[in-house]
């Protein structure tokens, strides 16, 4: 078991009540074919919807629920890396606003819960707008249908690596002469970097005016031993089932996702060494940063 805490890869931290004790197996089935689009191949774990099961939700399938149990196994302490994780997303967003940045684009968002980033930001600013992006489909369905009445924020279904129609898309919500807060929580850590992911990132920050800022968080095995090490390789070997692979970076390698820009103190952290509200000692494996665009 690890000492340290082991992040979900595509974990957003999301906050949820925990539903499953008051469902049985066989109702969950049944409400699933309710929701799900038709294309979703429910037989192949997503990591989207494994983290939805981590934190109580119920948009995910039994694929889903299987591998993240082979995960919690190894390492049971899954939810408090989200939790951590969510916890960054919320003092950036709370910060950004504070300079004035008040459009946001959510770069692999996943499965919508509570706190999200137009729940964050419109509570400050009825008028602040958010684009949700994402390439599960069950991600993407549910963001829109919770977003029906809501003018300022909507989702797109699509790969963060596909730049331009991403840019596209997010133009007709969101006013690209000024500034805009650039969100990739915890979704790096699936690109390869055959799939030249530090090119797609300066992509989208060429496209942005100066004063948008970039909000990263990233995996990392930088802070483990041998032992912690082998479990990781262990979780790593369940996720190469998924519809994405791990692939961790080390310090250097996640800081190198802002050249050119303008970090903001203290740094690449771990989340939650990152402007913390609240004093916590545990000891988070997701770097988190964030840089301001001259």
């Amino acid at each position: 078991m690890f000492p340290h805490t082991w992040p979900d890869p595509a974990w957003f931290g999301c906050v949820a009540v925990d539903t499953r004790a008051a469902t049985t197996e066989d109702a969950h089935v049944m409400e699933e074919l309710k929701w799900v689009p038709s294309t979703v191949d429910v037989t192949r774990p997503s990591v989207a919807r494994m983290y939805d099961y981590y934190l109580g939700g119920s948009h995910n399938f039994e694929a889903d629920r299987a591998a993240a149990k082979q995960v919690e196994q190894i390492f049971p302490g899954v939810a408090q890396s989200a939790q951590a994780n969510r916890s960054f997303l919320r003092r950036v967003v709370r910060h950004l606003m504070e300079q004035g940045v008040d459009q946001f684009l959510d770069l692999g968002s996943g499965i919508p819960t509570v706190g999200n980033v137009h729940e964050i930001a419109q509570h400050d600013n009825p008028d602040a707008r958010v684009v949700y992006v994402d390439f599960e489909p069950v991600a993407v369905s549910h963001s829109n249908a919770l977003l029906a009445d809501n003018p300022g924020a909507n989702a797109i279904l699509a790969d963060l690596r596909a730049t331009s129609a991403v840019l596209a898309g997010a133009r007709e919500t969101l006013d690209f002469s000024r500034p805009v807060g650039v969100l990739i929580i915890a979704a790096l850590h699936f690109i390869q970097d055959t799939d030249s992911p530090y090119e797609a990132v300066a992509e989208y920050m060429d496209a942005l005016p100066p004063g948008s800022y970039l909000a990263i968080t990233h995996a990392t095995w930088d802070t483990l031993n041998d032992e912690e090490r082998a479990e990781a390789e262990q979780i790593a070997k369940i996720y190469s089932s998924s519809d994405n692979k791990l692939k961790m970076r080390t310090h250097a390698e996640v800081t190198k996702f802002f050249d050119g820009m303008e970090m903001l103190e203290p740094g690449v952290v771990a989340v939650n060494d990152w402007r913390p509200d609240s004093f916590d000692e545990a000891h988070v494996g997701i770097y988190g940063a964030v840089a301001r665009k001259p």
